[in-house]
């Protein structure tokens, strides 16, 4: 038989007849150490699988940038010349300019998901169209090591022929084509969204800086600020004679000349054939001239106030057979409709929803529309509301189900000079942070996990007295880790990862920057709760409530027990081997990471849950494979992976030990003489000695259940016990009847 203490034999021994004579517990050992090596195999062939991914996110060094600049004009015909102080480079067909050519960091500082900026090569024509692109530089990890470099290349590739004056915006009902003139649907990339906002602001932003310096048509001159003090009282009639409010007015022959066929033609319910016109009205509503005269003063006021600095209003309403808005238009977003455009780049209106609760009180005079509505535009537009500018309704009309014509129509506005004061480019303020402008999109998923976090708190704070009820903690436990799984991991993509740290670690080391961490809200929320949370309770709450990936393995485990799938035993002994290889491997990826950050995120990929959760198992199959081990190793192993092999838990664990409480309940009988709490903790966090180990406890709090309930409680059900026992019963007294 085996002897306790003696070294565990090769597996080779367990070959029948001799595996009989050794215990199941060595044998379970044995088996482990097989898989373990299996797993570091499959690791080894997912990470030689993805090197290429690792040479996209470098220009080829064997090339110059003129030759990468000619592939992307073909028809250049001699070498490109840059100029020294612009940083723009000339490329000729012969003697004439076809075009330009720069790199995104010469004139854009955006910083992607990776703390470092995307380097792109941008090619424009002498029309402001892109010619081509090519990534130079980018260490963004869900392109090296997730999804590869294809989807990258894929949404770049969009941009080419597609000119400065359309506005990109991404998905849509017609998603690839063109919905009119100045409206251009791309496909996004899916669990990438950071990093194209970033990549489409740096190739945007950058191309309309090099075409303002360059391109006549694209020119800017200073912008200008309104005149606060100038206000003159005009009714509507002047503000119409002044221009101030413009009308414009369409008929329907304007509308058939444009389209080459009567408007009988098309479905009736796109138009209200019973109108000959449409008449539209629009203004600038910053200037009080204009905007006190037509809002009144307290709407001017409340205007004012709605909008933050830098940031401008315009008025549109319109009467007649076609609206501008059309039935697909809802509050608060863009109009596609309608929209600005200013020295030939289009400006983005969004709807301020200013009169969805107040109901507009226009001048005297002025005609009564039920579509008025109040657009604002952003600092970061470039927008000068002094200079001339053009309002351009698109007209989408449908013939059937399949077939649509478009034309657009354009209308100049040009308020007097009057109206303003100009100034220096240098006073402007600076456009509005990528971070900030993320934030403001992801609103209700940060006010959703916000809440779920501060429901977990309370319940953590308030832990005794939701674990009374066990049936009822049980159900709130199994919700909040479905939540966990779906909302936050799968949904929102809130799997927090070593690479995290990783980047954390680099960041301070390299000089801190926040706004890198702020650019995806889910996971600097999670971060930072996280990190607070570990000063209170250790690692044991984010580890056991927070991870998408362990809730996957505790439902796996669950499963199971349902199913009485036999667990395999694990000596004392190889159990304390295998708590240390974590630690192992985050020693080994902090001391990497210096030298090669690349390296130390191919390192990384130990964890598998970028392919469990962040792809979905939509991977290359190495990967693939290691991810579904990993899991199927749960349910027989409770937690096999968080136990044994992740570095992010092991990062915890060390930064846990400055927790502040004990939060979970013991009692002197703990450990001595029960064992029932250590019997029954899956991950096996207490000890004989009935104290918790809060490296390695996820804090389910299952063993503050059982101390809670004096059903299961051994303490509290002797206790109870003895205490009956030592009770004197109570005697009825006898009653005596005289004479008996």
């Amino acid at each position: 038989m085996y002897e306790a203490g003696k070294d565990l034999s090769p597996c080779s021994e367990f070959s029948s007849p001799n595996r009989q004579i050794y215990s199941d517990v060595s044998f379970h050992h044995c088996r482990i150490s097989h898989i373990l090596k299996l797993l570091f195999v499959i690791i080894f062939l997912s990470l030689f699988t993805s090197l290429p991914n690792i040479a996209y996110a470098i220009a080829d060094e064997t090339q110059t940038v003129e030759n990468e600049i000619l592939t992307l004009f073909p028809r250049a015909t001699r070498a490109p010349e840059l100029d020294p102080e612009t940083k723009i480079w000339s490329v000729y067909q012969l003697n004439e300019i076809i075009g330009y050519a720069y790199e995104s960091n010469d004139f854009v500082d955006f910083k992607g998901f990776s703390g470092e900026r995307i380097n792109i090569l941008i090619g424009l024509d002498i029309d402001g169209r892109f010619s081509d692109l090519k990534i130079l530089h980018h260490h963004e990890p869900i392109f090296l090591h997730g999804l590869g470099p294809k989807p990258l290349k894929q949404f770049i590739d969009q941009y080419p022929q597609h000119t400065l004056s359309e506005r990109i915006m991404f998905g849509g009902r017609k998603t690839g084509q063109k919905e009119d003139a100045h409206n251009t649907y791309f496909d996004g990339v899916t669990k990438a969204t950071v990093s194209v906002i970033v990549i489409n602001d740096t190739i945007l932003s950058s191309a309309r800086e090099v075409a303002r310096r360059v391109l006549p048509a694209y020119a800017q001159q200073a912008p200008a600020t309104v005149r606060p003090e100038l206000f003159n009282i005009l009714n509507w009639r002047k503000l119409l004679d002044l221009e101030f409010v413009k009308h414009w007015t369409l008929s329907i022959g304007d509308f058939e000349g444009q389209l080459g066929q009567p408007l009988s033609s098309y479905p009736a319910e796109q138009l209200e054939l019973s109108h000959n016109y449409t008449d539209i009205y629009y203004a600038y509503l910053n200037a009080p001239s204009i905007g006190r005269n037509l809002l009144g003063d307290a709407d001017y006021t409340r205007l004012m106030d709605k909008l933050r600095d830098g940031e401008q209003a315009i008025l549109i309403m319109s009467n007649g057979f076609y609206d501008y808005l059309g039935d697909e238009f809802r509050s608060g977003t863009i109009p596609e409709r309608i929209s600005l455009e200013q020295h030939n780049l289009p400006i983005t209106l969004r709807d301020l929803n200013f009169f969805d609760s107040n109901k507009a009180n226009l001048p005297k005079g002025a005609p009564s529309s039920d579509n008025l509505r109040v657009f604002k535009i952003r600092p970061q537009a470039g927008f000068d509301p002094s200079a001339a500018m053009q309002m351009v309704l698109s007209i989408k009309l449908d013939r059937n189900h399949l077939v649509h014509d478009s034309i657009s129509v354009k209308s100049d506005y040009q308020l007097p000079s009057e109206l303003f004061n100009k100034i220096d480019t240098a006073s402007i303020s600076k456009p509005e942070a990528m971070w900030v402008k993320i934030w403001k999109g992801r609103l209700v998923h940060i006010a959703i996990l916000t809440l779920s976090l501060i429901i977990l708190s309370i319940a953590f704070i308030m832990q005794r007295r939701l674990v009374t009820n066990s049936r009822r903690f049980t159900w709130f436990r199994r919700g909040f880790l479905l939540f966990t799984l779906l909302y936050i991991g799968f949904y929102v993509q809130g799997q927090l990862s070593i690479v995290n740290l990783i980047a954390l670690l680099m960041g301070v080391l390299n000089g801190f920057d926040i706004q890198v961490f702020l650019l995806d809200p889910i996971i600097f929320i999670l971060l930072s709760y996280t990190a607070f949370s570990l000063i209170l309770w250790g690692r044991g709450l984010f580890c056991g409530w927070l991870c998408p990936f362990g809730v996957m393995q505790e439902f796996l485990a669950n499963i199971a027990t349902k199913l009485n799938i036999k667990q395999w035993n694990i000596s004392p002994n190889a159990h304390q081997s295998l708590l240390k290889l974590k630690y192992f491997i985050l020693l080994g990826l902090l001391a990497l990471a210096p030298y090669s950050l690349t390296a130390a995120e191919k390192m990384a990929e130990i964890e598998p849950f970028k392919t469990a959760v962040t792809l979905a198992f939509i991977r290359e199959w190495p990967f693939v494979i290691y991810a579904v081990i990993i899991l199927g190793l749960g349910l027989f192993i409770h937690k096999f992976y968080c136990r044994y092999l992740c570095p992010l838990g092991a990062a915890l664990a060390i930064m846990g030990k400055l927790h502040r409480f004990k939060w979970l309940d013991r009692r002197q009988e703990c450990g001595s003489p029960c064992q029932l709490c250590k019997h029954r903790c899956g991950i096996d966090a207490i000890k004989k000695s009935g104290a918790i180990d809060y490296d390695e406890c996820i804090q389910c709090l299952e063993c503050v259940v059982i101390l809670q309930d004096p059903q299961q409680c051994a303490a509290t059900m002797s206790a109870n016990k003895k205490a009956k026992r030592h009770t004197p019963e109570v005697i009825e007294p006898v009653r005596i009847i005289h004479g008996k």
